[in-house]
């Protein structure tokens, strides 16, 4: 089975790495962007770094924002005249309680831009089902209980909320789209007990993918991983196991549960990813990435607000460096590893090229 979660897709895009350096004025569009369309949810999990006080990621996040219709249309119309290649909606809130989900989806569509969302599945139904089926590239929906108590106690949600989601599912699977739909499920010590279970059902409903993460408890490494500790073999070796039993050619696993150091701490000053997969926010503000979402002291690049994303995104290179990794970013980062080798590839010494 080919790979859906390579760090190396970036590789595949040669104009784009040559464009990131400093020592080059040129700017190419983004290749992907996240955008955050609303920071209205109707879960409210405990775990999640967008409701907790003391995570630095949604720091600064307004609740009742959302991106205005006229404002998304426009910004949807930039980046297809930009050539923007792909557009993962996810929160903030829950990107399909967005009023105008269905008119962006289909003006993607429309436009030929990919598209894919992070949701909890409540509201995968209807119009915002068909669209998907019918042109997104995946979905990824975020599950952490394993019955309806379970999943209520996580999420703080309405009772039966587990069973609708589970339901969503099937009746998406059902309509034989080329949409792949997988599940992110985040590892906590409450639900690694249920992890077999869980695996199990995801394939027996028709899901592609599985994707195994860790909470995140803190913004220190060390903290969280002397979390993790007492369930950290066990969970690895389960995982190892359910691998060896479901895995085949319609059925993926990805093991990204691991020890959480070297997503903290950075020895670079410049980020990549940056110019790769911005983000768009509810309050119309681009930032660096998910992880500095809704961080106005260190995250933001600057606003659209008053102004369109492309006449933003092409007005001043020295936007992308305003973040200092090693100074602003010490805190969990899903891009760290990536950023090393796109950073690996920019210093090479182009005189010794061809000594492969």
């Amino acid at each position: 089975m080919k790979s859906k979660y390579s760090k190396l897709k970036i590789f595949h895009y040669k104009d784009k790495l040559d464009s990131l350096s400093k020592e080059t004025n040129k700017i190419l569009p983004p290749i992907h962007i996240r955008i955050k369309p609303t920071n209205i949810c109707n879960h409210n999990c405990w775990y999640c770094a967008y409701h907790q006080d003391d995570f630095q990621l949604g720091q600064d996040m307004v609740m009742k924002d959302s991106i205005p219709e006229e404002k998304m249309m426009e910004i949807i119309d930039d980046i297809a005249d930009m050539g923007v290649k792909a557009v993962t909606f996810s929160g903030g809130g829950e990107p399909l309680y967005y009023r105008h989900i269905d008119k962006a989806l289909q003006k993607l569509a429309d436009h030929k831009i990919a598209f894919a969302s992070l949701t909890n599945g409540s509201f995968l139904k209807e119009t915002t089902a068909e669209l998907f089926a019918k042109y997104g590239t995946w979905l990824r929906i975020s599950i952490d209980g394993w019955d309806d108590a379970s999943y209520k106690k996580y999420r703080n949600c309405k009772e039966g909320e587990y069973t609708k989601v589970i339901e969503n599912i099937k009746k998406f699977k059902q309509r034989k789209s080329k949409c792949v739909l997988g599940i992110s499920f985040i590892l906590d010590k409450d639900n690694v007990q249920h992890i077999e279970k869980q695996m199990n059902l995801f394939k027996s409903i028709g899901v592609d993918n599985v994707k195994l993460s860790a909470v995140i408890v803190s913004n220190d490494s060390k903290e969280n991983n002397r979390y993790h500790a007492p369930i950290f073999k066990q969970t690895k070796d389960t995982i190892k196991k359910i691998k060896n039993e479901l895995e085949d050619e319609n059925f993926e696993i990805f093991d990204a549960y691991h020890e959480l150091d070297e997503n903290f701490s950075k020895d670079y000053d410049w980020c990549p990813h940056t110019q790769i997969k911005p983000v768009i926010g509810a309050d119309q503000n681009i930032y660096t990435c998910q992880d500095k979402a809704y961080n106005l002291d260190t995250g933001v690049l600057g606003s659209i607000k008053d102004q369109s994303f492309k006449k933003f995104w092409y007005s001043d290179k020295k936007n992308f460096f305003k973040v200092k990794p090693s100074r602003d970013c010490n805190h969990h980062c899903v891009v760290n590893t990536h950023n090393k080798l796109v950073l690996e590839y920019c210093d090479i010494d182009k005189q010794h090229l061809d000594f492969v």
